[in-house]
């Protein structure tokens, strides 16, 4: 069965990592009662580059001395149905509770749609 993915690379200053997560867990919350069909937001643990591999998530995103990365990706039935749930996110009156200021830099949120195309 096709899968549609929301993908997301985050830059987050250490010290804001529980301010992170409590977002996070309020993110998940609201697309999961949307209609997501899985959630996850993914803390960096190892972020060595075998040589010769590219230049990884830290270099590639410029991460900073004190900052460490978040991969996070929400899964949905397709690309209809991610633009339906976020439709249905947008309009939700929770939205008025979104924090003024991330607990991030919104410059350096890298995000995209994928398609799906092995699965396994």
């Amino acid at each position: 069965m096709a899968k549609y993915v929301d993908g997301f690379a985050i830059a987050v200053p250490r010290k804001n990592v529980g301010a992170y997560k409590r977002m996070a867990n309020w993110g998940r919350r609201t697309w999961m009662k949307h209609g997501a069909l899985q959630y996850f937001e993914c803390l960096g643990d190892d972020l060595h580059v075998p040589k010769g591999c590219g230049p990884g998530f830290p270099k590639g995103m410029r991460v900073k001395p004190g900052e460490t990365v978040m991969f996070a990706f929400i899964i949905y039935k397709s690309k209809a149905h991610r633009d339906a749930v976020n439709g249905k996110v947008m309009k939700d009156p929770v939205m008025a509770n979104v924090p003024p200021k991330m607990p991030f830099d919104m410059k350096r949120f890298l995000c995209g749609g994928f398609k799906v195309i092995v699965e396994g």
